[in-house]
């Protein structure tokens, strides 16, 4: 996945719109954070906690939580060598989540 396809996916999405700070993409719900771009191969995709723990233990080397974030409901995924799957399920959780479906 590729950074133009996360968009594609996000876009789509009811109620998510893209803003650009930086020159990085970041993708909200009504002013509520779904996911920002990191850099050109990584995310941070907002996720409560134990979803998280689910993340990282089914896509271990899609999903990580650096130790800025460990405190925050976020995990940051690696679009280049990460599972598509798992990303798009990460994303739609997060717009559920912001959203409150979920």
């Amino acid at each position: 996945m590729d950074v133009a396809e996360l968009d594609r996916i996000a876009s789509a999405l009811t109620g998510v719109t893209r803003r650009s700070s930086g020159g990085l993409a970041q993708w909200r719900y009504k002013g509520r954070l779904v996911a920002r771009q990191l850099d050109a191969t990584h995310v941070v995709i907002r996720t409560d906690f134990a979803p998280r723990r689910q993340l990282l233990a089914r896509y271990p080397g899609t999903f990580h939580v650096p130790a800025k974030y460990e405190r925050h409901m976020m995990v940051v995924a690696d679009l280049e060598s990460g599972d598509d799957g798992g990303i798009e399920d990460a994303l739609m959780a997060a717009w559920a989540l912001q959203a409150g479906h979920g």
